[in-house]
Parts: structure tokens; C-alpha cells; sequence
């Protein structure tokens, strides 16, 4: 699987971003931070079984407090058989990887970052399973934990794109 940093990324409307996604991302921010808008980020990464294939859509999305927001979007297949388990800690570890890479942008810049993981709190969901290893792996890289309900970047925004 192609590094998700170096891989193909695009806007919500499909527009290409030509540019490495750190790139995008830092002008977004100074685009953003000259209009005075308050930026957070939220990074997320949902999945899909479909046949043979996994889907995995990761976004990064951008909130304007109080403003509405958008979000940068990466699409990547395998064909790997994966348990239910298994998958949603590689949703996990792909939010951490494109976190981990741009975070010194989120420093330089003084925006808020969480990393959003599309599991369940409630035990009686499958994917509740993999709740307590996705917040340890997120918050041992000091990151900020958000689950369902609250992690709208992977249940919301990469569930609709994948």
C-alpha cells in the first residue's frame, strides 16, 4: 500500500490536489488563519468491505468555528482479508499516520487536531472490540481521542466518501 502522505488526494467537488497534501493543507490553514476564521482539524478514516476489496477513504477535514468547513479526501483499495478488528485499527493507524505527518503544520500554526476512529462506545456494536487499543494507539501518540458519537470525521465525512 502506497504511503497515505505520498497518495492521490482530493477536494470534496473532485478537484485533484496537485501539490503534497502538507502543502494544500499549510496554505488552507494560511488562507484561513488571514481570514480570521478559528481552524480545527479533525482527521478520520472509514472503511468499506465490498466483495473481495476494502475501501479505506481518510479525511482530513477543516472546521471554521462558528463558519461551516471542508476537508481533503484519500481513497485507497486492497484486497487483504481482513477481521472486523483488524480493519478498524488500520482505519486507525492510517488517521495517525497523515496526523503524525502534519502535525508540526497544526503546531506551527496553533490549530487544535483530534483523530477521530469510527468504533462504537457502546459494547454491544462489533466494533466496540477494537475501542480500547484505537484510544490507547491515539492518545500514546498524544493525540486527542474522539469515538462515536463524537468522531463525525470518520462515521460523517470519510463514511460518505468511501
Amino acid at each position: 500500500m502506497e504511503p497515505i502522505l505520498k497518495s492521490k488526494w482530493r477536494k470534496l467537488d473532485g478537484t485533484k490536489i496537485d501539490t503534497a497534501i502538507s502543502s494544500a493543507v499549510e496554505a488552507a490553514l494560511i488562507s484561513e488563519k488571514q481570514l480570521g476564521n478559528q481552524i480545527k482539524v479533525c482527521i478520520g478514516t472509514d472503511s468499506q468491505v465490498r466483495g473481495a476489496e476494502t475501501e479505506y477513504a481518510t479525511v482530513i477535514v477543516l472546521l471554521r468555528k462558528g463558519r461551516g468547513g471542508f476537508m481533503f479526501i484519500n481513497n485507497d483499495k486492497t484486497k487483504m482479508k481482513l477481521s472486523l478488528k483488524e480493519r478498524l485499527l488500520i482505519e486507525v493507524a492510517r488517521s495517525i499516520d497523515i496526523a503524525y505527518h502534519l502535525c508540526p503544520l497544526f503546531d506551527k500554526y496553533g490549530t487544535e487536531l483530534e483523530v477521530h476512529a469510527d468504533i462504537n462506545t457502546n459494547p454491544r456494536f462489533g466494533s466496540n472490540t477494537a475501542l480500547s487499543e484505537a484510544m490507547g494507539y491515539i492518545l500514546s501518540m498524544g493525540f486527542t481521542f474522539k469515538a462515536k458519537p463524537d468522531a463525525h470525521a470518520a462515521s460523517c465525512c470519510a463514511n460518505k466518501v468511501v
